[in-house]
């Protein structure tokens, strides 16, 4: 592998890890203004190093592990799913991505199946049960909005006939002619990602904040680092339905940062609803709904 390869993917990782930073500070200031609040502003100018001196904050504080907890599973499981949330961006669309990335769409549904186990580990490896009952409910929600994702991705795939991101979408930006779905899309993404408020497996006045309730410290920075970058790798995989052309990168950049806005704005405007309407919405409206367009979609084109 070339040196200027591994560097230009070493800096395309630091970047994504300053820019889940402040997005962290751009979600707290955004709640901000819907809280008629005062959010963080004292660090530095208007508040622009609270994110770093966060991450300092718990880098620099003592690792605590369970006495009863398996503890090597409690220590390298962040690692692998800060890994694993690093690993996604390796599947984003680059002229000069290594060979054996022949079909990335495949390889980001075999990770996203594997990021079910790791929030399994997360809760069973601390040997509590507030954290297991968290992370049960987590897998289950993870694995039946699995499902609704891959159906919805197929669209683009199959309009573009290639499982290659790069070319998904370049031409026919369905996104236009399947709002619909764009919907259920947003919806899908903030169950996958856990986020408000559909987040409730973090339910933190019911679940004692679920899974991740005996990390602490440099750990569950891990957690939360791996977290939003999957959040911001899942608002960019709107180029499935807008297209990837060098001409519309400026609209690609807006409609994501839209997305992740709106994703943001969520948390702070509607109640957190009932974990059985989520998985009866999933399994009993939308998946068959989904499955009917798919088949008509396919059979029509």
């Amino acid at each position: 592998m070339n040196l200027h390869i591994i560097l230009s993917r070493l800096i395309v990782r630091l970047c994504i890890l300053v820019r889940v930073a402040y997005i962290t500070l751009l979600e707290r200031k955004l709640l901000r203004y819907i809280q008629i609040r005062k959010g963080p502003n004292k660090v530095g100018f208007i508040g622009l190093f609270q994110p770093l001196s966060d991450a300092l904050k718990l880098y620099i504080k003592d690792i605590r592990v369970p006495l009863r907890s398996n503890t090597i599973i409690f220590t390298i499981i962040p690692v692998l799913g800060f890994s694993l949330a690093l690993t996604f961006w390796g599947l984003y669309p680059r002229y000069y991505n290594s060979y054996f990335y022949i079909y990335p769409f495949l390889i980001f549904l075999c990770l996203t199946s594997i990021n079910v186990y790791i929030i399994l580990l997360r809760g069973w490896a601390s040997n509590s049960r507030y954290s297991l009952l968290g992370a049960m409910r987590a897998s289950a929600q993870t694995i039946s909005y699995e499902i609704r994702l891959i159906l919805i991705l197929l669209f683009p795939v199959i309009i573009r006939l290639s499982f290659d991101l790069l070319y998904v979408g370049q031409r026919y930006p369905s996104g236009i002619l399947f709002l619909p779905i764009l919907l259920a899309w947003f919806l899908t993404l903030l169950a996958e990602t856990n986020r408000a408020p559909l987040d409730f497996a973090e339910g933190e006045s019911e679940l004692v904040s679920g899974f991740n309730v005996e990390y602490a410290s440099g750990l569950f920075a891990l957690l939360f680092l791996g977290e939003y970058t999957v959040i911001l790798y899942m608002c960019v995989i709107t180029i499935f339905f807008w297209g990837h052309t060098m001409g519309s990168i400026i609209l690609i950049v807006l409609i994501v940062h839209i997305i992740l806005i709106s994703v943001l704005l969520v948390r702070g405007v509607y109640p957190r609803s009932r974990y059985d309407k989520l998985i009866y919405y999933c399994w009993k409206s939308i998946l068959p709904l989904s499955l009917v367009r798919l088949g008509l979609f396919t059979i029509f084109l």
